[in-house]
Order: C-alpha cells, then structure tokens, then sequence
C-alpha cells in the first residue's frame, strides 16, 4: 500500500542555533512513506536558513506565522501537512500517526501538549489544563502540531494572515463547519525556555487574557499589541 507524502513545515524566526536538531530529528522519525521539510525563515536577512545545513528545503517569506505557514503549504508537494513550531519536538510515532488520522474521516487534528522532563509541575499542570480544554472544545492550538489533509486545508484558504490566534481561527472554522478533527493522546514536547524566561504565572495569565479577550471579540491586530506589552 502506497502512502501519501507529508509535508512538515517549520516556521521560523531568528532559530539559527536549534534548527538543525530540529530538522535532524524530525528526520529521524519513523515514516509510512515519502517525507519533506519544509523551514520557512520570515527573518529579513534569513539568519536562520543561513545556519541551516539539515536536509530540509529552505524558503524566505514575509514576517508573520501565519503567512509563513501558508507560503509553506503553497509549495509543498505532500498531501499532508504538518505545521512545526521550532521549539516543539514531534513523539515517535508522529507520522505514523498523522497518516492513520487523516486515512479515515478526520480532516484535521493535533498531538496533546507536553512539556520536557526539566518542566517544573506548575508546567505540567498547565499542560493538563490545556489538554483538557482541548478534549472539551474540540479546538487545538499551533504548539500541538496542527496537521491537515493539503486539499481540505487549500479549500479553507488555509490560516487567516492575522498578527495572532490564526491557529484558533481556523480550527474553529473547521469545528463549526462539523468536520472531523482528531485529537490525538501522544503529547508533542514543548520547550519551557520561554516560560521560564517570563516567568510561568506572568506567561500563563497573559495568555488567558489574549485567549480570552479574542474570544469576547478582540481584534487580533488589537491583541497582537497587548501581547507584545504583556513581554515587556
């Protein structure tokens, strides 16, 4: 039985010094079938496909997530994408996953949230939080490893180009069309380096303000600079 390529697409900002590993152990992932890399830099001067030397396809794009997602996708060839944070680790079965997910009815889905084994357990307990949140409304976010059929993903317009909550906007449309999102029990691995740069409760209670406020109708243009105000 033939099986359909994955396309894995990694945004990236200023990533020079982990892109590698990254790439390197996505590639040494056990796979179905016929694999491709994809790292998009929306840094103006590249810096990270520059240090780039893992077997992956390097592309420039203009700044911003979701455009970068999106000019990903409109060059991969696969027939599934998966969309990779730079500091998110995939589990081992990923792929094998992610094609017996999208070979039935599901048309999207996300790996639940973990973080390394060096996580304090207010970050476990956060994960907890947030896997539970996903279960209850059925909408994963991008630090799951969002995955998506290419044809499904290409018909919906792919990720709104909003400064912030482009993954949210999406899944969301995705939920309340009825179509089938699989949530899967194997947990990405998260890096807490940001977390712990912020500050745990100072990260977490920005982020549930951003979650929140969107939720209540926020412009994303607007949270966008309440996010970068919550960093300073």
């Amino acid at each position: 039985m033939d099986h359909p390529l994955i396309s894995i697409i990694i945004p990236v900002l200023h990533e020079a010094q982990g892109i590698n590993a990254l790439v390197q152990q996505v590639r040494d992932l056990p796979t179905p079938g016929p694999l491709e890399v994809l790292v998009v830099d929306g840094a103006p001067e590249a810096d990270t496909l520059a240090a780039l030397t893992a077997d992956a396809i390097p592309l420039s794009s203009p700044a911003g997530r979701a455009r970068q997602m999106n000019y990903g996708a409109m060059r991969t060839r696969g027939d599934i994408l998966l969309f990779l944070h730079a500091d998110t680790r995939l589990p081992e079965r990923a792929l094998h996953l992610v094609d017996e997910s999208l070979a039935h009815k599901a048309v999207a889905g996300a790996f639940s949230l973990g973080f390394s084994q060096k996580a304090g357990t207010g970050l476990k307990f956060i994960a907890a939080a947030a896997n539970a949140r996903t279960w209850l409304t059925r909408v994963p976010y991008g630090d799951q490893a969002q995955f998506f059929r290419r044809s499904y993903f290409l018909r919906r317009g792919g990720y709104a180009e909003i400064p912030l909550m482009e993954d949210i906007e999406l899944m969301e449309r995705i939920h309340r069309r009825g179509d089938h999102i699989a949530l899967l029990s194997e947990a990405v691995t998260t890096s807490h380096r940001r977390w712990q740069q912020e500050g745990t409760i100072r990260c977490t209670a920005r982020n549930l303000a951003i979650r929140t406020l969107y939720h209540f109708g926020v412009s994303p243009e607007r949270l966008a600079h309440f996010y970068r105000f919550g960093k300073q």
